[in-house]
């Protein structure tokens, strides 16, 4: 069951979802922030994603984003200042409703852009990312007193050169798609504003494929290489409460929430 918003909340829509036969597009809406994830945004992921789940036609996800130039910023700021971010996430999915949840059918994301913070984790948790060349990754989290507790840590270390991760993690420093591609995070290479459309038609041909079949493989690609287990789950949320809760960590994002800085990276919300 996924969470729903009560009336009161609708005060925007951060999220639409438009059925292109048998898969569902997940578009994330919200330019003034740069997508960075609020309360509405997480609710409405949770429920599209719990949509492809449930819906019998539906077979493939697709996440992309409106907002030109960036996939995903990461989480609303004011959250973590007011000690809120715990309403960035849901019960059954995560943070975002996306990075913990359990899937049974592909979701691929289309990153034409930036996808940093949170917003990377949210790609992390994708079985396929599709993503223009000029695209950057990064978890800042660090930099900011909190630590990346949305599957950045668990799942980067996983894909990448202990080595590698270990500098995203520590320094923050940007991936660009080249990179990811190259250490195989991302499977393919676009040109730039072509993410989407290539992601469509991969989902598309997914779509295409005997339905049992993408599903038994998904299940055991997932269990032997990507799924996050429960009990590194919850080592993670001990770790990350500590320090998201220190006066180090509200104090970043409150100074962050004063800040004017135009620049993109420092402009976006940094949890996860």
């Amino acid at each position: 069951m996924s969470v729903r918003l009560q009336q009161s909340d609708q005060i925007e829509t951060p999220v639409t979802t438009h059925e292109h036969g048998s898969v569902l597009e997940i578009s994330l809406d919200r330019p003034a922030k740069r997508n960075a994830v609020s309360r509405e945004m997480a609710i409405l992921i949770d429920e599209a994603l719990t949509e492809i789940e449930e819906s019998p036609h539906l077979r493939v996800g697709v996440l992309t984003s409106s907002c030109p130039g960036v996939f995903s910023a990461g989480a609303d700021l004011a959250y973590v200042a007011r000690q809120e971010s715990h309403l960035l996430s849901t019960p059954h999915g995560g943070f975002a409703g996306a990075v913990r949840r359990r899937r049974t059918k592909p979701l691929i994301a289309a990153v034409d852009g930036l996808a940093l913070a949170g917003g990377f984790e949210i790609v992390l948790s994708a079985d396929l990312v599709v993503a223009s060349e000029t695209s950057e990754f990064g978890l800042p989290e660090v930099s900011r007193g909190i630590i990346a507790a949305g599957g950045g840590v668990l799942r980067l270390t996983r894909w990448l050169p202990p080595a590698v991760a270990l500098d995203v993690i520590l320094t923050g420093r940007r991936l660009t798609a080249g990179e990811c591609a190259n250490f195989g995070l991302v499977s393919r290479l676009t040109a730039p504003a072509l993410a989407r459309d290539v992601a469509l038609e991969l989902a598309h041909q997914l779509a295409s494929a005997p339905p049992a079949a993408v599903t038994a493989s998904l299940q055991l690609a997932q269990a032997t290489h990507y799924d996050v287990a429960d009990e590194d789950w919850d080592l993670c949320v001990r770790l990350a409460e500590g320090a998201k809760n220190s006066s180090t960590a509200v104090r970043a994002a409150r100074a962050f929430l004063e800040s004017t800085s135009p620049d993109i990276g420092n402009e976006s919300g940094k949890h996860g």
